[in-house]
């Protein structure tokens, strides 16, 4: 371990997703164009992130797994 090791995230595998309080959402970065998907709570604005989005079936699969229809995009 060096000086600058990051602590890794503890997995709880798949996230809970809970429509009432949260709500689907796709972090886009302008500068970069990475894109995360994870769900935003819509109390606090606190964003879960779940997994990293590379192409069109990495987001079809994301929609799949949770049961979520509509992403919404954020920069």
């Amino acid at each position: 371990m060096g000086i600058f090791a990051r602590k890794k995230k503890q997995s709880t595998g798949k996230g809970s997703f809970d429509p009432v309080r949260q709500k689907a959402v796709l972090r886009c970065s302008i500068c970069t164009g990475e894109q995360v998907a994870g769900f935003k709570d819509l109390e606090t604005g606190k964003f879960e992130e779940v997994m990293l989005i590379r192409n069109a079936s990495d987001l079809l699969k994301f929609q799949e797994e949770y049961g979520v229809r509509e992403v919404y995009k954020e920069y």
